[in-house]
């Protein structure tokens, strides 16, 4: 596993897309939190408060997140060198969570330039006020959790087809339907008692009670249990494959 880490975050980081995808991510935060005029805009809203921020940034990663994992797999099995992977000393498992880990520490290297913005509320806030780190801690362990779970999905995808874009398409497909699908799904109340639950399967209702700076162990599951649940399938797809 250490060597398949190593060689795909030499790759991300050689190879610019780590810096392509961080600088990306934090340009279009900083244009709609602090230049363009827009609901989401930190001056427009008048108060210390990073929930544009919150809200803007699943919806990047939403895409970013799948242009990351969209070769992981399916770029070595369209060259051929899953095949070789296979005959190495290396278990499928390794394999899964080497690729998986380089992409979690490139979501690392996108968020955290964004910590800057904290510096930046601080810095226009009165003496007398006090930012609420804990709120901003939940937050950023809420766009953690999600980014990681996208990033499962996406290697999910990457394991079922050698076509890279198709692996694209369909992560941004299942990130969506898994982030915000339910949660429309269920604002119909079209289901009566059971929207309740149709609500609660979907990432959305357990990132905005991060957001409200509520750490919550169900949430935490909730997400650790999806994560596995893709990790899971990409190692069934993979022994299949070999």
């Amino acid at each position: 596993m250490i060597k398949i880490f190593k060689k795909e975050v030499t790759n991300y980081f050689t190879g610019f897309m780590a810096y392509i995808c961080a600088s990306a991510f934090v340009l279009i935060c900083v244009l709609f939190l602090w230049f363009f005029d827009n609901e989401f805009n930190i001056f427009n809203i008048g108060t210390a408060t990073l929930s544009s921020f919150f809200f803007v940034a699943p919806w990047i990663l939403l895409f970013l997140i799948p242009a990351l994992t969209m070769r992981t797999i399916a770029e070595e099995e369209s060259s051929g060198t899953l095949q070789w992977l296979f005959t190495q000393p290396i278990n499928i498992c390794g394999i899964v969570w080497g690729k998986f880990l380089a992409v979690v520490i490139v979501l690392v290297f996108c968020l955290l330039p964004t910590l800057i913005f904290i510096y930046t509320l601080n810095q226009f806030i009165n003496e007398t006020q006090q930012l609420d780190y804990g709120v901003f801690f939940s937050g950023y362990l809420g766009l953690f959790l999600m980014g990681t779970t996208f990033a499962s999905i996406g290697i999910f995808t990457s394991s079922m087809t050698k076509n890279q874009v198709a692996a694209y398409v369909l992560a941004i497909f299942l990130c969506f339907i898994l982030f915000y699908a339910f949660e429309s799904l269920a604002s119909y109340n079209l289901l009566g008692g059971a929207d309740y639950y149709v609500q609660k399967l979907g990432i959305y209702t357990h990132y905005q009670q991060l957001l409200k700076g509520i750490i919550d162990t169900r949430d935490l599951v909730y997400f650790l249990v999806l994560i596995g649940i893709f990790l899971v399938l990409t190692n069934f797809n993979l022994e299949r494959k070999k």
